[in-house]
């Protein structure tokens, strides 16, 4: 009877260390995937926080490297636009140089010492003192712009003496010779005429206030009048321009040239070869656009083209 009771005893224990067991493995099963679960959970939560800083810092960088580059465009282009200007500075004296030269000497060629034409004095400068333009370009050094200002005056006052020292020369060697007279070519034919025209380019009716021959390229273009020339180079539409000033007013314009014989301040005489016909600028084939301008306004070339040379 004993014994029977110490197995029993012993089979219980054996059964309660199994339901313990079972539950035990129960709750490591359950409890296993719970923690792996929450694991996870807390890693990612992690992941995503690092993923949202990594986009932050990137978009940071963009707008950085966005910044950085716009800063260093808006540099290079005042870089330019200084270099730029400073080289059209330095043309300016140059002009400024040649043309208080020439007008030395023929301030002494006309006798006219006597102090009413001076090409060596600054101009006469003044005014109150005004509040500077909000619209000044900070990156125009204040130097070059007073220089610009300087040169500007400089040119206005030395071009004023030369329209009426020129008519003066020649006024007393050349009088008939300085008014326009016949044709700016030795050979071509009127392809446009002065007035309102169906412009080439877009079709519509403008004003066209010269008038124009056409020929062939390489054909001399000749100064109607005697004259100083007071511009040669490039200009926005004429392309490459010839530009004489003949006293009393006048002024002629030769555009569209392939390349221009006289330099400003050079004193030519009617019928000098003064460039080569082209199709430089707004053109459309080779010819020579011509002007005449008195007091500052444009009239019909073509009274002065009808004239008889002498």
């Amino acid at each position: 009877m004993k014994l029977i009771l110490v197995h029993k005893t012993a089979a219980s224990r054996t059964l309660e260390f199994g339901r313990w067991s079972w539950a035990a493995l129960s709750v490591i099963c359950i409890g296993l995937p719970l923690g792996l679960m929450g694991l996870g959970y807390e890693l990612g939560q992690r992941q995503g926080t690092s993923m949202a800083q990594e986009a932050r810092l990137s978009a940071a960088e963009l707008e950085a490297s966005k910044r950085a580059s716009e800063l260093a465009q808006l540099s290079a282009d005042a870089r330019r636009k200084l270099e730029t200007m400073t080289r059209r500075l330095a043309e300016l004296q140059v002009r400024v140089t040649r043309l208080d030269a020439l007008g030395t000497h023929l301030t002494a060629l006309a006798g006219l010492e006597g102090g009413e034409f001076n090409f060596n004095a600054e101009p006469a400068l003044g005014g109150p003192l005004a509040s500077p333009s909000p619209l000044v370009d900070p990156v125009l050094p204040s130097a070059i712009d007073e220089s610009f200002d300087l040169f500007s005056a400089t040119l206005d006052d030395r071009s004023t003496q030369f329209d009426v020292l020129a008519g003066l020369v020649f006024e007393a060697e050349a009088q008939a010779e300085a008014i326009p007279a016949g044709r700016p070519v030795t050979s071509g034919w009127l392809s446009s005429p002065y007035g309102y025209r169906s412009d080439p380019f877009t079709g519509k009716q403008t004003w066209h206030q010269g008038i124009d021959f056409a020929g062939s390229a390489g054909d001399e273009v000749i100064a109607v009048a005697s004259g100083v020339v007071s511009w040669s180079g490039e200009r926005a539409g004429y392309g490459t321009l010839v530009e004489v000033a003949h006293g009393d007013g006048l002024v002629t314009r030769y555009g569209h040239n392939s390349e221009n014989l006289v330099e400003v301040g050079d004193l030519v005489r009617q019928g000098d070869a003064i460039a080569l016909m082209g199709n430089s600028g707004r053109s459309t084939g080779p010819h020579v656009h011509f002007e005449v301008f008195k007091h500052g306004r444009a009239v019909d070339p073509s009274t002065y083209v009808r004239r008889t040379l002498r």
